[in-house]
């Protein structure tokens, strides 16, 4: 049976009572939700903490923009973005922080600086030292799937079958994890990275396969385009149908989702879970 009572810094959680939610704050002028809008870090950490009253069990940290067609910034800039409010942020909240990275370089110095959690958009691919940095500090990793880069993911992504392929390869990550010394391991599909509406669609509809790779699931479906395109509306007029993403990944067996809208989303978690469960408590 999965383990799912992760260790995060001084929090515990046994993510198989709940669905767990994940703040998104995005230190970035470009993101393609919210981009701008806490770029200075004061900004930043007052979101943070707005979340954390609003639900949320972690808070993601991002200082460069993985949209479609985005382009990779220097590290020494995402390291601008980025350490500040770590540290800031370390200070005044009480639940677990996440780093948004795919280079070790920042994930090390977010480390440092109190992130307990390393979300890799690479799977560990991207950089070779990723896995060893995180091993080192005994930090968590969330592996992600995806085709391509952010800058042509989104340029004709295609699969023979979408939830073979991805489970193949989130496998051989955690493989690859674990014999790092990568002690908890937490997989993500990705929704919208090098995916179709499609592509998107099958690998909700198909998430309780991935309990198969023996890992707790981290899904963000959160205002993504497959939304804006099924609904056909922008980004700021998707939380409905995120809502309704949500709560089928949690009918699914998602354990963690990683979301914008915290407040809407947390009661949209009770309900699901009520449901799952087939119980109030």
């Amino acid at each position: 049976m999965t383990n799912m009572r992760y260790t995060f810094g001084p929090t515990r959680y046994d993510l198989s009572a709940r669905a767990h939610l994940m703040g998104i704050v995005n230190v970035t002028p470009d993101s393609f939700s919210d981009g701008g809008s806490y770029l200075a870090p004061e900004r930043a950490v007052d979101h943070a903490l707005r979340l954390e009253d609003e639900g949320a069990d972690f808070i993601d940290i991002g200082g460069e923009s993985t949209r479609p067609g985005a382009v990779p910034i220097p590290i020494e800039e995402e390291l601008e973005r980025v350490i500040p409010v770590v540290e800031k942020l370390r200070e005044r909240i009480s639940i677990p922080i996440s780093i948004d990275t795919y280079k070790s370089t920042v994930a090390e110095a977010a480390l440092r600086a109190g992130a307990v959690i390393v979300n890799d958009i690479s799977g560990l691919r991207h950089d070779p030292s990723m896995a060893s940095v995180i091993a080192r500090y005994g930090a968590s990793a969330v592996i992600m799937h995806m085709q391509g880069t952010p800058r042509e993911m989104q340029v004709n992504p295609t699969y023979e079958d979408v939830v073979k392929e991805v489970k193949k390869f989130l496998r051989l990550q955690v493989d690859r994890a674990v014999a790092n010394g990568i002690a908890q391991v937490i997989v993500d599909p990705g929704i919208g990275f090098g995916k179709t509406v499609v592509h998107n669609l099958q690998l909700i509809r198909n998430l309780p396969e991935f309990s198969e790779l023996g890992c707790p699931l981290l899904v963000g479906p959160s205002r993504k385009s497959f939304i804006g395109t099924l609904l056909d509306l922008p980004v700021a007029e998707r939380l409905e149908g995120t809502a309704a993403a949500v709560t089928a990944c949690i009918l699914r067996g998602a354990s963690i989702l990683r979301v914008h809208d915290v407040r809407a989303m947390k009661r949209v978690a009770i309900i699901a879970d009520a449901i799952r469960k087939g119980s109030s408590s």
